[in-house]
């Protein structure tokens, strides 16, 4: 398949995932910087294709045998992920930025061999999910959002949701990174702000960020 339709099958296997996305060809559109137009007749052909289901104004929903292509997609791009951050101690945003090159040129046999020689991983640098050879993603996500954390408790941070450098840049210069751990200290409700305490340092987050950080408590 082309680069073109891989990348189209999982920018809705992502947006699927997402509550605050849906589906529809305007949005998949804004996701790949593709006019709506294009969209629209891509989703036709792929419909020919049974990779999804097209219905005018509608969503777009993936067929199984897209949803298995995109988690084909998704497998290769964490695993680079994964090993770019092992072998070169790459930055969050620039093992996302090459593995979106590499995932497209990466055959099923490599992908198997990089996933072996990192010990299987089930999750990627930013704490997402990575599905085995089969397709499947075998792991349990229990994560809330930090927004949503409790004050007084200690969490640990199982996800880091976003593909910008700046906010990766913010990350990495004050410790949060997947597997750290964070004390929330303080809700802000009314202002939509949070305070945490990681590595004896004070933060006070704003919602931008505190909606794409995920954390799991510790008992």
């Amino acid at each position: 398949m082309s680069v073109a339709i891989e990348n189209f099958v999982k920018a809705i296997y992502k947006n699927e995932k997402h509550d605050k996305n849906d589906t529809k060809p305007g949005n998949i559109a804004k996701e790949l910087g593709i006019s709506s137009a294009a969209a629209t007749d891509m989703a036709k052909k792929l419909a020919i294709k049974d990779l999804l289901h097209y219905e005018k104004y509608k969503p777009l929903q993936l067929t199984e045998k897209g949803t298995k292509m995109a988690l084909n997609v998704v497998r290769k791009h964490r695993l680079w992920e994964s090993l770019l951050f092992k072998m070169f101690d790459m930055s969050l945003h620039d093992i996302h930025r090459e593995a979106e090159l590499l995932e497209h040129q990466t055959s099923d046999l490599l992908a198997n061999k990089i996933s072996e020689y990192l010990g299987n991983p089930n999750f990627d640098p930013h704490g997402d999910p990575i599905p085995n050879k089969d397709g499947e993603i075998t792991t349990t996500d229990t994560s809330i959002t930090l927004s949503k954390a409790e004050e007084g408790k200690t969490y640990t941070i199982s996800r880091l949701l976003s593909d910008d450098k700046e906010f990766f840049d913010f990350c990495a210069q004050n410790a949060l990174k997947y597997g750290h751990t964070v004390l929330v200290s303080k809700q802000f409700n009314n202002n939509k702000m949070t305070q945490i305490l990681i590595n004896n340092n004070t933060i006070i987050l704003n919602q931008d960020f505190t909606s794409i950080i995920y954390v799991n408590e510790i008992n």
